[in-house]
This record gives structure tokens, C-alpha cells and sequence, in this order.
């Protein structure tokens, strides 16, 4: 398994549990304790746990200031977000002029995008780069690359989508709270993404469960203002605000 494959898995643990010890990693990854421990010094140093000794602890309000990689990101709930991708490729039609927000979940789309008779607009490197493999039509905004994310961002971006018209758009998300909306860490991708939402005639925000009830640092958008694609519904509140679609649910 690879560094950052390790990564994700530990920091998967430390979002469902706050903690882990070394023993319960060394087990789940099936690898030597001198490796977990040198993970553990590494990711601390990165900004990415908290080193405890014999193991390792969240972040507290990690939601609220902390932009994974996206090398981290693929990892994470990444059944969840095959699962949601499949779910939300079959919300695109013929005809259809779609907005596809840059993201691991957005991404998570292609394998099962089918759908030529679209036009698709995105500002995900890496998605735009997948979209036009396969053969899709597909365009990108003005803008500047921001490394973390492969995100299309700034203020050229923003322009970019005064002229569209979107029928759908999916967005990623790194919080969903009911006080809080839709939200995400950087203040230039928040514009980017509240941009487009405001072309799209219909918006859909995919979220694996473990985004709900965090709340990060910039809103883009009021719970009201898009419905929810998701596996399961942690809490059955978020359903009397917007309309959400499970895909897990008999």
C-alpha cells in the first residue's frame, strides 16, 4: 500500500473513531508498527493528527480549517463516493448543459457518465482531463490553479460563468450542517462554487455521511438552496429543509 493510500485510511479511522492506537492501525493496515509510527510523525507534522503517545488523535474543528490533498482525498469514503457518483451520473440527460464543481466526489462521476449528448462545463483539472478521455464535450473557466485541489479558482473563474446557463450542476462539499449550509475551507473556491450555483436551474450536492454536521470555515450556500445526493442520512432533520436523495435506501 502507498504512503498516501495509508494516509487516507488513517485519517478514515480518525473521523469515525477521534482515535487510534498503534496496534489498531498496524491491524487495519497489515503492516510493521515502525512504519505506522513513522506515518503518525509525519502526518503530525504535516498539520494532519494529533500525536498521542501509542497513537494518534483528530484534530479538533478539523472540518472548520483543513483542505486534504487530493492524492488523501481518493481515499476517503471512497465506496461512499462510488456509490453517489453512479447515483448522480443518471441525473445527467440528453441535452443537458452541466456544471461539474472540481472535487473527488465530482470525480467520482466519470466511470459512469454516459451521457454525449451533454455538454459539460468543470473546473476540476484532473475531471476535465477524465470528461475529455472518454470522449465528452467539455469546458473549463479562465482562472488559476490551485495546487491543493486541482481547482480552476479566482476571479476570472468567477466571470467565466456569467454567460451560462446551466440545466444541472453537482458540487462538492466539505461540511453540511443545518446551521451552517453547505460550506468549504477556501474563501476563493466558496466564490467559484456560489457562482455557479447561482446558473444552475437544478443543484445537487453530493456528500458522503461524514460530511454532515460539520460546519467549515466559508458558507456557499443555505441548505434550501440545492438538494442533497448521499448514501444514508445520519439525521433525519437535513430532510425537512431540502429534498434529499439516498441512495442507499430501500
Amino acid at each position: 500500500m502507498l504512503t498516501q493510500e495509508r494516509y487516507a485510511v488513517i485519517l478514515q479511522a480518525l473521523g469515525e473513531r477521534g482515535a487510534v492506537t498503534v496496534g489498531e492501525l498496524t491491524e487495519l493496515l497489515r503492516c510493521s508498527e515502525s512504519t505506522i509510527r513513522r506515518d503518525l510523525a509525519a502526518m503530525a507534522d504535516e498539520g494532519l493528527l494529533n500525536k498521542v503517545h501509542g497513537g494518534a488523535t483528530a484534530l479538533e474543528n478539523d472540518c472548520l480549517r483543513r483542505e486534504f490533498g487530493v492524492e488523501i482525498k481518493y481515499g476517503l469514503h471512497a465506496e461512499e463516493k462510488r456509490k453517489i457518483g453512479r447515483a448522480a451520473s443518471l441525473l445527467v440527460h440528453p441535452g443537458d448543459f452541466v456544471f461539474l464543481d472540481a472535487g473527488t466526489t465530482t470525480e467520482s462521476m466519470v466511470d459512469t457518465l454516459d451521457c454525449r449528448e451533454a455538454v459539460y462545463v468543470t473546473n476540476g483539472i484532473q475531471l476535465a482531463r477524465r470528461l475529455a478521455a472518454r470522449g465528452l464535450t467539455v469546458l473549463t473557466p479562465a482562472g488559476r490553479v490551485k495546487s491543493v485541489t486541482d481547482a480552476i479558482v479566482g476571479s476570472r473563474a468567477v466571470e467565466s460563468f456569467s454567460a451560462y446557463h446551466f440545466t444541472i450542476g453537482f458540487f462538492g462539499v466539505n461540511g453540511v450542517s443545518l446551521t451552517g449550509g453547505y460550506s468549504t475551507p477556501d474563501e476563493e473556491e466558496a466564490q467559484v462554487k456560489k457562482a455557479a450555483m447561482a446558473r444552475c436551474r437544478r443543484r445537487v450536492i453530493l456528500a458522503d455521511p461524514s460530511k454532515f454536521g460539520g460546519v467549515s470555515a466559508v458558507t456557499f450556500g443555505a441548505l434550501p438552496d440545492a438538494e442533497i445526493l448521499t448514501t444514508s442520512l445520519p439525521d433525519p432533520q437535513y430532510a425537512a429543509e431540502t429534498t434529499v436523495m439516498e441512495v442507499d435506501k430501500p
